[in-house]
């Protein structure tokens, strides 16, 4: 019990170290040393970072697509560089993707697209009609070749 107590202890001092003393104990089938407790908490954080990191880029990628398409009187000006932001996202976006995410994605999709419906509205000071629902599909979201025509 004390060895729980002095991990616990260490979760709120030093988490790195704790980190490493639980991929100890794991490695070492120690599961009953196991702080059970904090390891779920950052199991399930780090389940959360995953789809936040995934939903953050597919928005991006969201973003500098209905900037490109509607936003007609800027293009000439800025079509290069959305189109490199939209490239860089998307490889971030392979980089990351795991069929889970993948479905998350899909699942959110609509809901991701609010978000950056709201961001474009913004930027262009309400001044473009945007589509009140995501135009594209997640496989045309996620191509790094396809741009809106």
């Amino acid at each position: 019990m004390s060895v729980i107590t002095d991990l616990k202890t260490l979760y709120t001092v030093d988490d790195v170290q704790w980190l490493e003393e639980m991929i100890q104990l794991l490695k070492n089938h120690q599961f009953e040393a196991l702080d059970l407790e904090n390891l779920i908490e950052e199991l399930e954080d780090l389940g959360s970072e995953k789809r936040n990191a995934v939903v953050s880029l597919l928005e991006q990628v969201m973003r500098h697509l209905l900037l490109l398409e509607y936003w007609t009187t800027e293009q000439e000006n800025n079509s290069h560089h959305w189109q490199g932001e939209i490239y860089t996202f998307r490889v971030q976006l392979k980089r990351r993707l795991t069929t889970n995410l993948r479905n998350y994605l899909a699942s959110e999709l609509e809901s991701i697209y609010q978000d950056a419906l709201g961001y474009v509205k913004i930027k262009t000071q309400h001044k473009i009609t945007f589509p009140q629902t995501c135009p594209y599909s997640l496989i045309q979201l996620l191509d790094i070749d396809w741009l809106p025509q």
